[in-house]
This record gives C-alpha cells, sequence and structure tokens, in this order.
C-alpha cells in the first residue's frame, strides 16, 4: 500500500506527532537563538495549507455570510477542535476561541510559545487559497495577528486572533 498525505490527514497519530515536533522544533529555535519563532510557526501552518488545500476544499467560496461555519468546519475536520467566533467589526477583527486546541493540549513550562501559533497561519492560508480566484465582493481574507490564551501556557481555552478584510481590495 503506497501511503500519501492524504492517508495522514485521516490518522489519528498524526496531531499527535505534529503537536510533539512543533515544541521540539520551538525550544530548537529557541536555542539556536532564533527570534522570530511565532512567524516562522505561521509560516509552517501556511506551507500546510498550501499543501491540504489539494486533499480537502470544504466550500468553494469564503464569504461574510458563511465566514463562522466554514471556519468551524475547518477547526473541526482538520484540527477536531470546538470553537465559537466573534467578530469584532469596529476592529476588524475576528476572535476564536478554541477549546479543544490539539496543538496546545498539554502546559510546557520550558518554552513560551503557543502551538497554535502555526493555526494561524494554516487557517488564514486556507482561507485565502480558496478565495485567491474569486471576484466576488463579499469575500473574506484572513491575516494572523496573535494568540492572547494559549493551553500550552497554562490558559483554560487558546484564543487566536485574526485581522480580516473584506473584498480583493
Amino acid at each position: 500500500m503506497e501511503i500519501n498525505r492524504s492517508h495522514l490527514f485521516h490518522a489519528d497519530s498524526t496531531m499527535n506527532q505534529l503537536r510533539n515536533a512543533i515544541f521540539y522544533l520551538a525550544r530548537m529555535m529557541e536555542k539556536e537563538g532564533k527570534t522570530n519563532i511565532n512567524e516562522r510557526l505561521r509560516n509552517m501552518g501556511r506551507n500546510i495549507a498550501k499543501t491540504f488545500i489539494n486533499y480537502w476544499k470544504p466550500i468553494e467560496i469564503v464569504n461574510t455570510s458563511n465566514l463562522r461555519d466554514v471556519l468551524k468546519t475547518v477547526y473541526r475536520t482538520i484540527l477536531s477542535s470546538s470553537i465559537s467566533i466573534d467578530v469584532d467589526s469596529a476592529k476588524k477583527l475576528i476572535i476564536v476561541k478554541d477549546y479543544k486546541c490539539p496543538l496546545c493540549r498539554y502546559p510546557y513550562d520550558d518554552i513560551a510559545i503557543a502551538g497554535c501559533e502555526i493555526v494561524l497561519g494554516m487557517i488564514s492560508e486556507i482561507v485565502s487559497l480558496i478565495n485567491k480566484e474569486s471576484t466576488d465582493s463579499s469575500i473574506v481574507f484572513l491575516e494572523p495577528d496573535k494568540v492572547i490564551e494559549s493551553r500550552s501556557l497554562g490558559h483554560d481555552i487558546c484564543i487566536q486572533l485574526f485581522k480580516y478584510k473584506i473584498g480583493g481590495g
């Protein structure tokens, strides 16, 4: 049997291995004096999305009317997470509360990085890739902002912020 990335999508052990690798890698980067670990993890998430979209695309367009449902579907399908979403239209922010973030399952005393930094990059890139060919004026684009709480840092939940803009401009 030939195993490909599509098989990994359905493997239970994949998220455990990814979580372990993220924190191991973050420790290595910290030891080497890297200062932009958050951005490096977000770039990894973007690269994961670029591959992932070839195997699963939840919808043909992400716009203002389906954004919440699409995000819930992506988090549930890829991460097996349970989330709630708040939108701050004045500040153009999407606030995602992830109650079961699999990348931040355990607190780590030796590193001050949130595993879900990688999620910020992956989610925003998935939405961008879905919408990249659309000319619809109601499409939504996300940019990672920050993780303000993380289970890996000792909080009860992970809270991730995304900046958003509507339309292609």
